[in-house]
């Protein structure tokens, strides 16, 4: 059904909605979403030109009363609004959701709006759907559902809720965001005392979802290894040093991508690979100084923290020299961000050379420290932030022939 061709039943001040509609070809609405939405597109570049004194009145005439918009949902795009309910002469009455190119596929029609003046473009306008939900606040609760949504507004006595108008359900709770379910149960998954060998083994066989990426090279001149945010804590007492070493030497780097459907294209594990043989068990990385045995007492922590979206293995000697470098680099550079400044244009560099499997702005980086040349290999964390814990992959005779760390379950995603 078109845009503005949408049949509601219901008896109003109006009266009842024709029955028989008008339908536009797709074309036809498409075009008209064009020209609302380059028309709003400059209305916004003219109040971006204006001084700050004259824009604020512009808005504030625009809005009587409200002085500042509350944003309900960053970056929520563009929502197609019927002039009267943005006017004030209608209230909010049906909401519905469709599939199009522009904005977020929001459409709202107001209670007093006749199908002649919905089938009107001129009385439709494009804004941020933080506008609307600044007219009406409950929209908000709704805004994650999906392509197909068709609801009813309500308003009694028990309170504002929206009506799915397919099933008569009433949805009175706010809807998460689709990713926000499989983040939680994500967040239940990780850090376990162990996972079965074929879930690592999952997480590095190419597949429709998977991809498997050789990231670069990290060196370890010591053995000793680290596990820690690069940009946060590398070389700081919050890194992670694990308890059992590696020859020391230098290994590839492999990443899990998982390109999800959620949550789009993310770095789903890790790992450092020792040998070619195949790991058939995996146990948690314990820190220096502590046992398996030492697992779940008091102040032992087996994870590494990430507060800045990415994350690394590194040798000890590595991780000094990276805290002398920047330290210098700091004093030379006051005022100055660490990834903004020095490492952002590093990791755009890399996702030029390799776009495939990098989103843009770069997913991972292989850097040598200036002075010594001596790499390690950066890489996004999964989701983001939080805390993840690493796992010796074992052969059968309980040597490590890798080092893994999992940042999401992508059956979940």
């Amino acid at each position: 059904m078109g845009l503005f061709g949408k049949k509601k039943e219901e008896k109003t001040a109006q009266g009842k909605l024709e029955q028989g509609t008008r339908r536009q070809t797709e074309k036809q609405i498409q075009e008209e979403q064009r020209q609302i939405e380059k028309q709003l597109q400059e209305e916004q570049q003219q109040a971006e030109k204006q001084p700050q004194g004259k824009k604020g009145q512009a808005e504030q005439k625009e809005t009587p009363g409200q002085q500042e918009m509350k944003i309900y949902i960053q970056g929520a795009g563009g929502t197609i609004v019927t002039k009267s309910i943005l006017n004030g002469t209608s209230k909010l009455k049906w909401l519905f959701r469709q599939e199009t190119e522009h904005g977020n596929g929001w459409v709202a029609f107001g209670d007093r709006d006749s199908q002649e003046y919905v089938d009107d473009a001129k009385n439709m306008a494009i804004v941020d759907f933080n506008t609307l939900a600044n007219i009406e606040p409950a929209v908000a609760d709704v805004f994650y559902m999906p392509v197909g949504s068709d609801l009813e507004f309500r308003s009694d006595k028990t309170g504002k809720y929206f009506v799915d108008t397919r099933t008569g359900k009433e949805i009175r709770e706010p809807v998460k965001h689709p990713a926000q379910i499989p983040f939680e149960k994500n967040l239940k998954f990780l850090n376990q005392e162990t996972y079965p060998a074929d879930f690592f083994r999952m997480l590095f066989t190419e597949s429709s979802k998977i991809k498997v990426v050789r990231a670069g090279e990290a060196d370890f001149p010591t053995g000793k290894v680290v596990l820690a945010d690069p940009i946060a804590y590398l070389g700081t007492r919050y890194e992670t040093a694990l308890d059992r070493k590696v020859p020391a030497g230098s290994y590839p780097v492999e990443l899990s991508v998982c390109l999800s459907r959620i949550a789009g294209l993310r770095i789903a594990a890790a790992r450092l690979l020792l040998s070619g043989k195949q790991a058939v068990r995996y146990e948690i990385a314990m820190p220096e100084g502590k046992k398996i045995e030492d697992l779940g007492k008091p102040g032992v922590f087996t994870f590494l923290g990430v507060d800045a979206g990415l994350a690394c293995f590194a040798d000890r000697k590595v991780s000094e020299e990276n805290r002398l470098f920047f330290e210098k680099w700091m004093r030379e550079n006051p005022g100055k961000n660490k990834y903004e400044d020095y490492f952002a244009a590093l990791f755009r560099k890399s996702y030029e050379a390799r776009p495939q499997l990098q989103n843009p702005g770069g997913s991972f980086l292989e850097w040598r420290l200036p002075e010594s040349g001596l790499r390690t290999v950066l890489f996004s964390s999964g989701m983001g932030d939080g805390i993840f814990s690493g796992y010796w992959g074992l052969d059968a005779e309980g040597e490590a022939v890798c080092l893994a760390v999992p940042f999401m379950n992508p059956e979940y995603f």
